[in-house]
């Protein structure tokens, strides 16, 4: 592996990194203090291509590989998680599912413009009662084969992207049959299907979740996504490649923290001189450094394996749990060297504080990537 990255990747990084910096730095405070999701910054990141990124060209994607999209989602995750997550979960579990298991048809109608960014997709996994066990998915589809349609019955938790002015549909799990769950695809505002008001969370105040709710909703028989009964086989390929991306998401925000909390530590006079040539702040500096470093370089070689073809799962898990866990330390180290500035609602590291903790339970906890990573090492834990 080269642990280089190109020339064009490091001019596309500089080219994310003046967009986060001009176009979502400046108002993510406002944004996460007023709970807003703020539609025309996204579609500034679709106008920039960024959902479109790992997507083939025939459906106006860039076609580039999963590190240059890494790279796209660690950036943003610099200055703002909120926007982050709203990128990372419109392409890997908005968009992703189409390209792996929908038909032309739906690839026109859904993934098109979700790779140009004009709309956003979501995926409804988690339930009330099935989170990390997928299997204990309680949403029911009944097929009318006479109406042709699918009959819904069931409610999601804590869905991302599920509610925003732009979201055109949300991809489903659903039991259609004893032992079978299948993917459905719900198009926004369908007679039936209820987005309850957005959860009032921790972090990520800037981005969209929802509870939803399908009461006797109808969609056409042809709203099945990949065949009937792979729904579970399509998601876990779509969590492999998500899970990468939520660890380059956390990599940014380590990032960020260590790069403020040296900035802090240079600039903070104490006892005669700045407070960063005493060991004990200095010292977690380094370490923060060391850890960034090592989940940059799980980050970046788990998406290498996925674009060359080669199995992921483990790398990814390990790139997921490593990463989000560093960020979480991350932020409450950058916090105590920010001393009482860093408690303040005004200072980044407040919010990242915030923002951070969620990594280590979506799209997989960590206890579940140490379950995943166990098991490919062949030992038979539950």
């Amino acid at each position: 592996m080269d642990l280089d990255t190109t020339p064009e990747q490091e001019q596309f990084r500089a080219v994310v990194r003046e967009f986060a910096q001009q176009e979502i730095a400046p108002y993510a405070h406002e944004w996460d203090r007023d709970h807003v999701f703020p539609v025309e910054a996204v579609r500034k990141m679709g106008a920039l291509g960024l959902f479109g990124l790992p997507f083939p060209p025939r459906y106006g994607g860039a076609g580039a590989d999963y590190v240059t999209y890494c790279i796209a989602v660690e950036e943003i995750a610099r200055v703002d998680a909120s926007m982050a997550i709203t990128l990372e979960a419109g392409v890997s579990l908005g968009a992703a599912p189409f390209l792996y298991a929908g038909t032309e048809a739906q690839k026109q109608e859904y993934l098109v413009p979700m790779v140009a960014g004009e709309v956003l997709g979501a995926f409804g996994l988690t339930e009330a009662g099935a989170g990390s066990d997928a299997g204990a998915t309680r949403t029911r589809a009944v097929l009318d084969a006479a109406a042709g349609e699918w009959v819904i019955d069931g409610q999601k938790t804590f869905i991302t992207n599920s509610g925003t002015p732009i979201t055109k549909c949300v991809t489903i799990t659903a039991r259609t049959g004893p032992d079978e769950i299948s993917n459905l695809v719900v198009d926004s505002g369908t007679p039936g299907f209820t987005v309850m008001p957005a959860y009032r969370k921790m972090g990520w105040h800037a981005s969209d979740t929802h509870e939803l709710v399908f009461e006797t909703c109808r969609v056409p028989e042809d709203h099945l996504l990949g065949e009937r009964g792979a729904g579970l086989r399509t998601f876990l390929r779509i969590l492999d490649d998500g899970r990468i991306a939520i660890a380059a998401l956390a990599v940014g925000m380590a990032q960020a923290c260590l790069d403020a909390s040296v900035a802090h530590a240079r600039e903070r006079h104490a006892f005669g001189g700045p407070i960063g040539r005493y060991q004990g702040v200095a010292f977690k500096c380094a370490d923060m450094a060391v850890a960034v470093e090592n989940a940059r370089s799980l980050t970046y070689r788990a998406a290498w394996l996925r674009d060359r073809g080669r199995p992921v799962r483990r790398a990814a898990a390990m790139a997921k749990l490593y990463a989000t866990e560093v960020a979480v330390d991350a932020t409450r180290q950058a916090v105590q060297i920010h001393g009482g500035y860093g408690y303040i609602d005004e200072t980044p590291v407040s919010r990242m504080y915030r923002d951070a903790k969620i990594l280590e339970i979506g799209e997989g906890t960590s206890e579940i990537q140490r379950i995943v990573i166990a098991r490919e090492l062949g030992l038979p834990v539950e």
